[in-house]
């Protein structure tokens, strides 16, 4: 896999994880966990699927004879340190099986060996998931993205620019805007800081019009106070005053500091 192919997969990673973590519910909530997503994230990782009774098991093997992480796909996405045996007993028991008093203490009580839960779990899959990936990279690399994005923009592909601006947001900790900074018909990254007195800070700003296939960048950070600031954002993104860079200018700026960057995948994008 090469790397521009295994930094896709780490921000798809990323995306499902925001996906799981937005309908994790509070204890007593009657929000249902995506499932879907947190399968998909699972199947990315080194666990394998178990079907037992009406459970979903996801089962990581640990060395340690019996015993394994055990996941349970379902609303509280429990991991068990336990046997396969153990698991099913405690969450889908039979008739038979709940006249033994000791499996009655087992499924009134799992603390013993329920080892996480909820975001602690959904924060540990996406951390192994993401260990699995080779993320190191050189010039070439990003000589590579750079190179896909300009042919796309030369030839009005907004989808290969969106890309090759997505993989470098990714690289250089760019995000999506805060509502102050978003523009109608624009795809916008920048850089978000919140200052001491809580006002935000966004920049530097990519902004890309794919109707337009216009790409630019004003390469400074501007406060959410700063209505004027902002008002004039508007008119560089409509190419009524002058940007810091445009075109295939603002890809090669955008390598350029990528290639002095310190990416840190576990680290850009926490869920």
């Amino acid at each position: 896999m090469s790397f521009k192919e295994s930094l896709l997969k780490k921000i798809e990673i990323d995306r499902l994880a925001q996906r799981v973590k937005n309908t994790i519910g509070y204890p007593g909530s009657e929000r249902k966990v995506d499932k879907d997503a947190m399968r998909k994230l699972l199947e990315m990782g080194p666990y394998r699927h178990r079907k037992e009774r009406d459970l979903d098991l996801y089962i990581r093997e640990n060395g340690e004879g019996e015993k394994k992480k055990i996941l349970v796909l379902d609303n509280d996405l429990k991991v068990y340190h336990s046997s396969v045996e153990d698991v099913v007993i405690r969450k889908s028991p039979v008739v038979k099986e709940m006249i033994s008093f000791r499996n009655v203490k087992k499924i009134l009580s799992d603390t013993d060996v329920v080892i996480s839960r909820k975001e602690d779990t959904l924060k540990a899959v996406h951390k192994e998931d993401i260990e699995m990936l080779d993320l190191s990279f050189d010039k070439s690399d990003l000589d590579a993205i750079r190179t896909d994005g300009i042919v796309s923009l030369d030839g009005g592909d907004s989808d290969g620019v969106k890309e090759a601006l997505s993989l470098f947001a990714e690289l250089l900790g760019l995000v999506a805007p805060p509502k102050d900074f978003r523009i109608p018909g624009h795809e916008i990254w920048g850089g978000l800081m919140t200052a001491t007195d809580g006002d935000k800070i966004f920049g530097p700003i990519v902004l890309y019009d794919p109707d337009a296939n216009a790409l630019r960048m004003v390469d400074e950070p501007i406060r959410r106070s700063e209505k004027k600031k902002i008002e004039w954002l508007h008119q560089v993104a409509a190419g009524q005053a002058e940007a810091s860079f445009k075109g295939d200018a603002v890809l090669n700026h955008l390598m350029e500091k990528a290639v002095n960057s310190r990416y840190n995948p576990l680290y850009s994008v926490a869920p």
